[in-house]
């Protein structure tokens, strides 16, 4: 790399770090934890890529965005921070900044979009585009510093003034409907309407119609558009090639895999191809346990908001719902978490009063070593546990004498038939799904199912 860095950051660690590896690299580097000096460098005209953190002593790293913008539009910003929330990302992208990262961040990946902003810094030297901001509000519903969420925010903010067609897949309480209006409420369609709307909106001849004359050229939500019959879904592609005067951002959520979807032709091929533009899926809380113990937090500061007492959850409590396995994802956290903070009797909520209420709830069983959550069957044993069980009884049994050989392939043989079973019941017999749910293979699932002998019959998955 060649070319001077501007690095403004109060943690004195990741400025000598950045500082060693960008200079390694062949770059000369200015550091100041002040943005004062930071923006007195900028005016002054030295650098050719800033590196930012938000949060600094004397003012907000993003804050500063538009005025570097206006006197040095050619220069590339690469902002940080630990502040890793969907708000950061989105107003890093409305900034224009070059690019975001959040805190923590891997070294090696900041090195490579720095040699980027650095490439581009000697190819262009064009204007930025600077437009007037609305106020946004700051309690976006979308909370986690997961890198998956991470990924998520970057994803969101890269789409949000495009026009292109968004698909938000996700199981059920993931919140895709929080995702696609977080799209809608930061974009230039923010101040057209936003509407949702389900099969029983298009049923009748005029539905679509009266459909467009709503949305008026903002944004239109299909939900669940997997569970849409086929003759409406074709009234949705015609609605899509001729929306009338307002062109509309067309928006659709699903549980399903669309592409699935469309091979076992339950989503039309034409349907499919103009909703795919950009697809966002949204991780569901078993992809991001470490958020857990956060939304929780969030959800009872929400309550105490609202007028409820001030609650906090004890150390058991917080570990107890990091292992539960939230079937409902964040839906049921948050209905959890409101119930709580209600009916919890002192300030700190205890692990009996989690286990009275979880306990109602349904839950996964635990694969030990998986990623489940705790739990298992009603009264709250683990898989392993269980197994470990049947297993002593099934040595007790023997006395004295040891079992046949070949124990493990026998005992495989019986987890594994009954696993891939209902796997095959849950996913309505599709091969393509239950492998993608067992995590293996599809030819190996095949032939799984000629050596156990499973039985497989295809239906329609209702749920």
């Amino acid at each position: 790399m060649d070319g001077t860095v501007l690095v403004a950051d109060d943690d004195r660690t990741i400025r000598t770090v950045l500082t060693q590896a960008l200079t390694r690299a062949g770059c000369k580097v200015h550091a100041t934890s002040s943005l004062t000096t930071l923006m007195r460098w900028v005016g002054e005209g030295k650098g050719d890529v800033v590196i930012s953190d938000v949060m600094m002593p004397d003012g907000n790293g993003l804050e500063m965005l538009p005025k570097i913008s206006q006197d040095r539009p050619d220069l590339p910003v690469i902002v940080i921070s630990a502040q890793n929330t969907i708000m950061t990302a989105i107003q890093a992208a409305e900034a224009e900044a070059f690019d975001y990262l959040p805190k923590p961040f891997d070294l090696p990946d900041l090195m490579k979009r720095t040699a980027r902003a650095l490439e581009l810094t000697r190819r262009t030297a064009g204007t930025r585009r600077q437009e007037p901001q609305d106020e946004r509000p700051d309690d976006l519903p979308l909370v986690g510093r997961t890198p998956a969420m991470q990924a998520l925010y970057r994803l969101v903010a890269r789409v949000m003034n495009t026009d292109l067609p968004v698909l938000v897949s996700g199981e059920s309480g993931t919140g895709k409907s929080l995702i696609a209006r977080a799209i809608h409420d930061f974009s230039d369609r923010r101040t057209l309407p936003f509407v949702t709307i389900t099969a029983s909106d298009i049923r009748e001849l005029e539905g679509p119609a009266r459909v467009l004359a709503r949305v008026k050229g903002g944004t239109l939500l299909i939900d669940e558009i997997a569970d849409i019959e086929e003759e409406l879904q074709a009234r949705i592609v015609r609605m899509m090639d001729a929306p009338g005067d307002h062109l509309p951002r067309f928006m659709a959520t699903s549980q399903s895999n669309l592409t699935t979807a469309m091979e076992e032709g339950r989503v039309r091929q034409d349907l499919y191809y103009r909703l795919s533009g950009a697809t966002i899926h949204v991780p569901s809380l078993r992809e991001r346990v470490d958020d857990i113990p956060l939304l929780a937090e969030h959800f009872l500061a929400r309550a105490e908001r609202e007028g409820g007492a001030k609650r906090r959850l004890s150390g058991d409590a917080a570990e107890m719902f990091r292992t539960y396995s939230w079937p409902g994802n964040v839906r049921q956290l948050e209905n959890a978490v409101r119930r709580l903070a209600l009916t919890s009797r002192s300030e700190e909520i205890l692990r009996p009063e989690v286990e009275a209420v979880l306990g109602n709830q349904p839950e996964m069983a635990q694969v030990i070593g998986g990623d489940y959550g705790a739990g298992g069957g009603g009264n709250g044993e683990k898989l392993s546990a269980s197994v470990a069980r049947h297993l002593r009884r099934y040595f007790d049994l023997h006395g004295n004498v040891l079992p046949a050989p070949g124990l493990y392939g026998r005992i495989l043989r019986e987890i594994e038939a009954p696993l891939i079973e209902i796997a095959l019941d849950a996913t309505g017999g599709n091969q393509a799904k239950c492998a993608d749910l067992l995590g293996i293979n599809r030819n190996t699932l095949r032939k799984k199912i000629t050596e156990l002998d499973i039985q497989v019959t295809r239906r329609r998955k209702l749920m």
